[in-house]
């Protein structure tokens, strides 16, 4: 009955009432009170479906509201199991001392009958009269979730997931029962990445998107500005979105407290809070305008790691440049990149977990297959065995060569004309560029803390520094003629 709207409760579901009559939460000046649906809540539960995608501004209470949600399920509905899965320990646990308040305001009658507890912990909370539990997980722990069957999941914060956040997602709907519900929530953290992913993917997936802008939240004011001083962007925001003089006072406020970050943590549109936050590197407009405009592969090999766009010509030249990994299963792929040397166009990649003598036979025989093109292969860290493993084991004889030793080296004098050379290209030469997977990583690679460029957490940047690779070398094979 939870989802049900009776004409008594004036278009409240009954879980809304219940929410309001049982379950109590922390406000802001510390006192308890009831949790009445606030107009984010209230447009959650309107539109809600069985598997859902949250992106919203920061503190709309929607996290609160999926734990809220999931409780009443949770002590209503005999042999239930909620999972909840934060992207920190703290996070995880700072949900759960909501999930606790709402235990502990509970009338006795409930809370010493039915739904007495056996364990009651910061991590898991048993009903055993109703054989039901809810359990709280850090996305830290890849084994979250494993062995459990889920009625309801809530995953929080996804774009800030550590590790690999699509593998471990992947694990967490495999344990979700039939018919069992789905909350995703998180505020942005730059294009690419699993939450990014997801929300782009939705309508493939089946899950309702929903998306909550800052100005939902009613606390988001502050002192009026003057009308006469508004900007052609304010006066666009009130005319369309009805914002009035205290809220554009309260975005004032958030742009010069955050500056480039207020876009992301307060959101205003589904795009440019992705956009806009992340420090990309390449130049996104480029980059998905070329998305839009890929062609398919015309063959796939290895179980899909190799793709080819464009089989090898008579009388053209080639080169293949190799990132190499360690090979295992965990961490990073060693990534390939076939290029035509005289138009730069990518005509196959590949990006896999092998290495040593596996990968030195993979690039060997592609670079054969590819008119005996040039073989270029970073020999930092675990490229200088690939490198040895080419010429001896494979007697591959085209290697491209730098400074008289065999390979390319990366340093950090190298690495920032390599990537300026491929954000170049992909601007000048967008059509070059054939694969979804690569420009994907483009989106993800950001400007870090610390300075330097790279992945952004839970993404990876194997194709874009074979590709960035591959395009200097050639740039170095034509300079110096070495191609004809």
């Amino acid at each position: 009955m939870l989802d049900q709207r009776p004409a008594s409760l004036g278009g409240r579901t009954v879980g809304m009432a219940l929410a309001a009559q049982w379950l109590k939460v922390r406000t802001r000046v510390g006192r308890t009170a009831a949790l009445r649906a606030n107009p984010a809540q209230q447009e959650f539960e309107r539109r809600r479906g069985r598997l859902n995608i949250i992106l919203k501004a920061r503190q709309m209470g929607l996290t609160t509201w999926a734990g809220a949600r999931f409780f009443l399920r949770t002590v209503t509905r005999p042999g239930t199991l909620t999972l909840e899965v934060a992207h920190t320990q703290e996070a995880a646990e700072e949900i759960f001392r909501i999930v606790h308040r709402f235990l502990d305001c509970l009338p006795p009658q409930l809370r010493d009958g039915p739904l007495r507890t056996s364990r009651n912990n910061v991590r898991q909370i048993v009903f055993p009269e109703i054989d039901a539990q809810y359990r709280v997980e850090s996305a830290a722990d890849r084994n979250a979730g494993r062995g459990l069957t889920v009625q309801n999941l809530h995953c929080s914060e996804l774009a800030r997931w550590p590790g690999d956040p699509a593998e471990t997602l992947a694990g967490l709907r495999a344990a979700l029962a039939p018919q069992a519900e789905l909350i995703i929530e998180s505020t942005p953290d730059g294009v690419g990445g699993c939450f990014h992913d997801e929300w782009q993917k939705a309508a493939e997936t089946g899950m309702v998107r929903h998306f909550f802008p800052w100005w939902m939240e009613p606390r988001y004011r502050a002192a009026a500005v003057d009308a006469r001083s508004l900007s052609a962007e304010e006066c666009d925001l009130t005319l369309r979105h009805g914002l009035d003089l205290e809220q554009i006072g309260f975005r004032r406020q958030v742009r010069a407290n955050f500056r480039s970050l207020a876009r992301q943590e307060y959101a205003e549109d589904d795009e440019n809070c992705f956009r806009t936050s992340g420090e990309s590197v390449f130049e996104l407009e480029a980059i998905e305008a070329r998305l839009r405009n890929l062609p398919a592969a015309r063959e796939w090999r290895r179980n899909g790691d190799l793709e080819i766009w464009l089989p090898a010509l008579a009388g053209k030249k080639y080169l293949v440049a190799v990132d190499p990994a360690g090979g295992g299963s965990e961490g990073d792929s060693s990534a390939v990149e076939v290029l035509e040397l005289e138009s730069g166009l990518q005509c196959a990649e590949f990006a896999g977990h092998v290495g040593g003598l596996e990968l030195a036979r993979l690039v060997t025989e592609l670079a054969a297959e590819y008119n005996h093109a040039w073989l270029v292969v970073e020999r930092n860290n675990h490229g200088a065995g690939v490198l040895a493993l080419a010429e001896t084991a494979c007697r591959y004889d085209r290697i491209y060569r730098q400074g008289g030793q065999s390979g390319w080296l990366t340093t950090s004098i190298s690495r920032p004309a390599m990537i300026g050379g491929l954000d170049a290209a992909l601007v000048e030469k967008p059509e070059c560029f054939m694969s979804r997977k690569l420009l994907g990583e483009c989106r993800s690679f950001v400007r870090l803390a610390d300075g330097r460029t790279g992945a952004r957490a839970g993404t990876h940047d194997d194709r874009v520094m074979a590709m960035a690779m591959g395009l200097a070398a050639r740039n170095e094979l034509l300079a110096t003629g070495y191609s004809f």
